[in-house]
């Protein structure tokens, strides 16, 4: 299997209402770094699994609505606690939302990284596509 990965930051803002979460149940800030990986069976045309340059631009462009936004008022965390996992789950539907069928890309691998020492991934099967 190939994979690309790219990676892009956002610095957020948001709130975890629940004491599970002590000191983050208040307002805090945080600059997440996100890493996105497409994995293909197989390369291209131009033997490549897709152009770096589109996957930065993809992953860029899923990543400007939460740029400096608080998650709290993120109509795509409506009713949901903005965690790192819950990012990451959105960033990948996102970015699976935007490949056309035939593209050949088997899953997206996402890692969001709240700091050096602790990360969260998530990966969507597109195989079934």
């Amino acid at each position: 299997m190939f994979g690309l990965t790219v990676r892009d930051h956002i610095m957020i803002a948001h709130s975890l209402p629940d004491p599970f979460f002590g000191p983050a149940q208040g307002l805090h800030g945080a600059t997440l770094v996100v890493e996105a990986t497409w994995r293909s069976p197989s390369l291209n045309d131009h033997a490549v699994v897709m152009d770096i340059g589109e996957a930065s631009r993809h992953l860029s462009e899923v990543l400007d609505p939460l740029r400096y936004a608080n998650l709290d008022e993120h109509p795509a965390f409506a009713g949901t606690l903005s965690t790192t996992e819950a990012v990451a789950r959105h960033i990948a539907n996102e970015l699976a939302a935007r490949l056309e069928a035939d593209r050949g890309i088997a899953s997206i691998g996402i890692v969001v990284r709240e700091h050096p020492d602790a990360w969260v991934t998530f990966e969507i099967d597109l195989s079934g596509r």
